[in-house]
C-alpha cells in the first residue's frame, strides 16, 4: 500500500512538471490574465514535493498516534473544503471580485492590506470585519484600521454565498480567497488555499492599535513586529512587496518631506528628485497640515499602509508608472534608488541581509513571485480557528 501510495505522489509530480514545462503554457498566461499563474518550473519545480507533502491532508477519521493538543489548526484545513456542502462558493467568491475589480481595480490592495490586518492579529479569524458593541470594541475601529476598505465586498459576497449556501461559508475564508483571488488580478501570483476556517466571536482593538507594523518603523522594529508572528527576514521582505500595488497616503510618510525626526530636514535617504515629486503630489494635504505624522502607537495606516485615495486625501499611486511596470519588481528597484514611499520600506536597505533580498527581488521576479506566493500561504494560515472552535457567522460583521 505504501509503494501504491508513493508511486502515485510520483506520477502527480510528474504530470504537474510536464504542464509546467509546456513551451506553449506561457504564451497562454501571458495572453489570458484571467489564467492561474504559477512560478516558473525553474523556482517552482525545487518546492512542489515539498509543497504537495505539506498541504493538509485529510484524516478521513483516523487520528490514532496524532497529538491533538499539539497539532497546528492549519493541519485541519482541507483543499477544497467546501466540495460537498458548497460547491460553488470559491467560484461565487473568484466572479464577484472579478466583476467588482473591472469597475475598481483598487479593490484588489483594499483585499490584501483587509487580509493581512486580520491575520496579523489572533489569526485569520475575520475578527477584523466585526462591527462595535456596547461590549465589544472593533478593530476596525482603531486607529491604524479607520483607512482599512473593502468591507462592503466581503459583505457582497458573503451574502451572495448565503443564498445559496447559507449558514457553510465562514467569512474567514471567504477574505483569504477573495484576497487571493484580487491580487491575481492585479498581476500577482496564484497560490493554493485550504479551507475550513472558522470565525472568532471576538473582536481584538487593543492588539490591533499597539501591534500592527507602523510605517514609521526602523528596521528593528519592523523585523520584531513580523518575526513576531513567524516570518523570517526573507519573508519580510518578500512581504513588503505587496507594496508595489494600491496607494498610500500623504500623512503616513509626510514628516519624511520637511522635517524628519524633527531637523526640519527631509530624510536624507530619500533621492532627491522622488522627494520632489512626492513634495508636489502631497502638496495640498501638508499646507493643509503642515505638522509631522503622528508616532507609531497613534498612527492611522499600518505598514501595510494603501487604501482607495479621495480628492481629499492626496497620495502616492504606488504603481504609477502603469500596470506593465510589473508587480513586485519596481518596488525593489526603487528601494536601490533611495524611492521607497514609506521611511519602513526604505528601511530594508539599511540592513545586509535585507538589503541583499532587495537586490534579489529587484533582478529576478521569477524568484520573488514564487516566494511571495509562499509567503502569502504562510500569512493566510496563521492561528486560524477550525472545528469546533469558533462560528460560521451569517453576517461577516455580527457575531451569529
Amino acid at each position: 500500500m505504501y509503494c501504491i501510495k508513493k508511486l502515485s505522489l510520483l506520477t502527480i509530480l510528474l504530470c504537474i512538471f510536464i504542464a509546467l514545462t509546456n513551451p506553449n503554457a506561457d504564451t497562454v498566461r501571458k495572453n489570458s490574465p484571467s489564467v492561474l499563474w504559477f512560478p516558473p518550473p525553474s523556482h517552482f519545480a525545487r518546492n512542489l514535493s515539498s509543497r504537495l507533502m505539506s498541504w493538509p491532508q485529510r484524516h478521513d477519521g483516523d487520528l490514532s498516534g496524532v497529538d491533538l493538543e499539539r497539532r497546528d489548526p492549519a493541519d485541519s484545513l482541507e483543499y477544497d473544503y467546501y466540495r460537498e456542502l458548497c460547491p460553488q462558493a470559491e467560484k461565487i467568491i473568484r466572479e464577484t471580485v472579478r466583476r467588482i475589480y473591472s469597475v475598481h481595480s483598487r479593490v484588489a490592495p483594499a483585499l490584501l492590506r483587509l487580509v493581512f490586518h486580520d491575520c496579523f492579529i489572533e489569526g485569520c479569524d475575520a475578527s477584523v470585519l466585526l462591527d462595535s458593541t456596547e461590549e465589544m470594541d472593533a478593530e476596525k475601529d482603531t486607529p491604524p484600521n479607520e483607512t482599512l476598505k473593502g468591507f462592503d465586498v466581503i459583505d457582497v459576497i458573503k451574502a451572495e454565498i448565503e443564498e445559496v449556501c447559507p449558514g457553510v461559508v465562514s467569512c474567514a475564508d471567504i477574505l483569504v480567497l477573495a484576497a487571493r483571488d484580487g491580487l491575481l488580478m492585479a498581476g500577482g501570483p496564484f497560490y493554493p488555499l485550504s479551507t475550513g476556517r472558522r470565525d472568532s466571536t471576538q473582536s481584538y482593538a487593543d492588539l490591533a492599535t499597539y501591534q500592527l507594523p507602523s510605517p514609521y518603523g526602523d528596521l528593528s522594529d519592523t523585523l520584531a513586529s513580523l518575526g513576531s508572528r513567524g516570518f523570517n527576514e526573507r519573508e519580510i521582505v518578500n512581504l513588503l512587496g505587496a507594496h508595489s500595488i494600491g496607494a498610500i497616503h500623504c500623512k503616513s510618510f509626510q514628516s519624511r518631506l520637511y522635517n524628519f525626526s524633527g531637523t526640519n530636514e527631509p530624510d536624507p535617504s530619500l533621492d532627491v528628485g522622488f522627494l520632489n515629486l512626492m513634495r508636489f503630489k502631497c502638496n495640498e494635504s501638508l499646507l493643509a497640515s503642515p505638522s509631522p505624522s503622528p508616532p507609531p502607537s497613534s498612527s492611522s495606516e499600518s505598514s501595510f499602509g494603501f487604501s482607495s485615495l479621495t480628492s481629499e486625501e492626496p497620495g502616492i499611486v504606488m504603481n504609477y508608472e502603469g500596470p506593465s511596470s510589473g508587480f513586485g519588481t519596481l518596488y525593489y528597484r526603487r528601494l536601490l534608488q533611495g524611492q521607497g514611499v514609506l521611511y519602513a520600506d526604505q528601511q530594508l536597505m539599511v540592513g545586509e541581509d535585507t538589503g541583499s533580498w532587495v537586490r534579489a527581488y529587484a533582478s529576478d521576479v521569477s524568484l520573488f513571485r514564487g516566494d511571495f506566493a509562499e509567503t502569502m500561504l504562510k500569512l493566510s494560515n496563521l492561528q486560524v480557528l477550525t472545528a469546533p472552535n469558533g462560528q460560521v457567522r451569517r453576517s461577516c460583521s455580527k457575531v451569529a
